[in-house]
């Protein structure tokens, strides 16, 4: 039997880049699209290629929706259909606002990417997929965050589109469930990546030190990983359009 394939968006780096590295280990073929190609984005397909996977690279801009048909196009004309997409492409909140100074300018681009451009990708993926049989488990998994449902004003489009990321989840598994495609939500918590570096992050580490994050320390890429790639190769197969939080216990309600 050939090796599933998988897409990931966002892959250069960060999360994208843990999560590919996860899959290509779980026999995973990779199709990776990201805003720019570079010498990360080849470092990238050198690894995965050290990992025994095929894999490919291309460039697409998610705010761009007229570029998302020739980007599936190119992906799967160089490895084959795909079983697995991972929606982890996005923005941060930059420059933190708070919610009563932020310009209509930083709200748009910010859902144009992470909600809008997502929403409509998955849109597309999820027709072929309906259109072809597979012998592969077949899923979508939309990586959101814990601001999906954490109040953050000073990042409050973020917030909105990971809220609305979480429920374009379940409106995919109500639609695809029939069809056999599961699909999944992974709320990361605090995560090590180049886009929590770029904010402050005492805060952060008031958090993991004070006990509300009960595991008391930072994620890495590698914890969102092994999840995606639990979930696409089927390890949860009655598991379907709920979040799964991969935040060291940040979400447990304490008194």
């Amino acid at each position: 039997m050939s090796r599933p394939v998988a897409l990931v968006t966002g892959a250069r780096q960060g999360l994208g880049r843990g999560i590919a590295l996860a899959l290509a280990g779980a026999g995973f073929d990779l199709a990776c699209l990201d805003i720019v190609a570079d010498e990360k984005a080849e470092a990238v397909t050198a690894e995965l290629e050290a990992l025994g996977a095929k894999a490919w690279f291309g460039q697409m801009d998610l705010a761009d929706l007229d570029s998302h048909g020739p980007a599936l196009d190119a992906a799967e004309a160089a490895l084959g259909p795909v079983d697995a997409l991972v929606n982890n492409a996005g923005i941060a909140a930059r420059p933190l606002t708070d919610i009563l100074d932020l310009g209509m300018e930083a709200f748009d681009r910010n859902l144009g990417v992470n909600l809008r451009g997502t929403f409509f990708l998955t849109q597309a993926m999820a027709r072929r997929m309906i259109a072809r049989d597979s012998p592969h488990y077949r899923s979508v998994t939309f990586i959101t965050s814990i601001a999906a449902s954490h109040v953050s004003i000073d990042r409050s489009p973020y917030c909105v589109s990971k809220a609305g990321l979480s429920m374009a989840a379940q409106l995919y598994a109500d639609r695809l469930g029939a069809h056999g495609i599961a699909v999944h939500e992974i709320r990361p918590g605090f995560i090590r990546t180049e886009m929590t570096g770029s904010a402050p992050v005492a805060k952060i580490d008031g958090y993991v030190e004070s006990g509300q994050v009960a595991q008391r320390r930072w994620g890495q890429t590698g914890d969102i990983g092994a999840v995606t790639a639990a979930l696409a190769s089927g390890a949860l197969p009655y598991v379907t359009g709920q979040p799964i939080h991969v935040d060291g216990g940040y979400h447990i309600p304490t008194a």
